[in-house]
């Protein structure tokens, strides 16, 4: 399913970094250096001003992103722009803007959380979001299992919102065949699905197949791996030589990668700062093939194992 206006590049640009003043991604103390409420809106309407002038089209937020909705919001508000909204809902932001908080958010499934979140979602956009999904669903919650909350979002999506799940850690292949075959009245009311892929974590390729098959549309997060596949972290040194033959930094080979990939309809940057936006969309001049880098790979065990290690500045 295209989510995309004719014309735009595949890239989408995600919030996570910029709508709250912690986050995981490598150096990004380093990214924000005035940390206020005015400072992070004022950053986050320069590195969406420059990826609208690129020609970026698709925007993701989440509830839990911060004040990232609101900033979204009031920036398509101001500058008068029509674009593509992908919002999440499922966890709550609770750090009350600190970066050194011991609780950064707090994950819940539940029908209440998603009865309150979508109106705090419509008012910090000030408008439905195109996209809204279940934010890191996992087999574990139960959420894809819980008929409360899919028949809700049944009814989200017969008004017209795409409903469907981001997926994490080494069980998101699992989750998104789950999901693949929920079933509410006959119907499956998800459509969507946001997961991390990169060359470092691949494993849920063979089922965002899958699901695009099935007429899915596939946004694809965390191609650098929050960091660790840019200049700021140590990337494999395959990777690091390509990019040197192809004179662009780390992040585009990696982002290239993931554009690769028939199945992927938006690759999304989680760029912090015009220079790493730009850095970022350089991916866009590079043609890798769909295997390319692929010995890169690492189990997925270790792989989430060594995010769940990052820790929040």
């Amino acid at each position: 399913m295209n989510l995309l206006p004719p014309a735009s590049p595949r890239l989408g640009l995600g919030l996570a970094a910029l709508g709250r003043p912690g986050y995981i991604n490598l150096g990004h103390d380093r990214d924000l250096p005035h940390k206020d409420v005015q400072a992070l809106q004022d950053n986050a309407w320069t590195v969406l001003d420059a990826a609208w002038a690129a020609g970026v089209r698709y925007y993701d937020a989440a509830r839990s992103y911060g004040r990232a909705e609101a900033f979204l919001g009031g920036w398509l508000r101001g500058r008068g722009h029509t674009a593509t909204v992908g919002s999440k809902w499922g966890y709550t932001y609770v750090a009350d803007w600190r970066t050194d908080a011991r609780t950064h958010e707090v994950k819940s499934h539940d029908l209440d959380t998603l009865v309150r979140q979508w109106p705090e979602t419509l008012a910090a956009l000030d408008r439905a979001p195109d996209l809204y999904l279940i934010h890191s669903a996992t087999l574990e919650t139960g959420v894809l299992e819980n008929g409360r909350v899919l028949a809700r979002l049944a009814e989200l999506a017969a008004s017209g919102v795409r409903v469907g799940l981001s997926t994490s850690g080494p069980g998101q292949a699992e989750t998104l065949r789950r999901a693949l075959d929920v079933s509410v009245e006959g119907r499956n009311p998800l459509s969507v699905v946001q997961a991390t892929w990169n060359v470092l974590e691949p494993s849920a390729g063979a089922a965002l197949a899958q699901a695009h098959a099935a007429g899915w549309a596939v946004v694809v997060k965390e191609t650098v791996a929050n960091g660790r596949l840019t200049a700021r972290g140590t990337p494999p040194p395959a990777l690091t030589r390509l990019a040197q033959a192809l004179e662009v930094t780390p992040d585009a080979v990696a982002l290239a990668a993931a554009l690769a990939q028939p199945w992927a309809d938006v690759v999304l940057s989680g760029a912090t700062t015009t220079a790493q936006l730009r850095s970022n969309l350089r991916a866009l001049d590079l043609r890798l093939e769909a295997d390319a880098l692929a010995d890169l790979a690492m189990s997925p065990a270790h792989y989430w194992q060594e995010r769940s290690g990052l820790g929040w500045n």
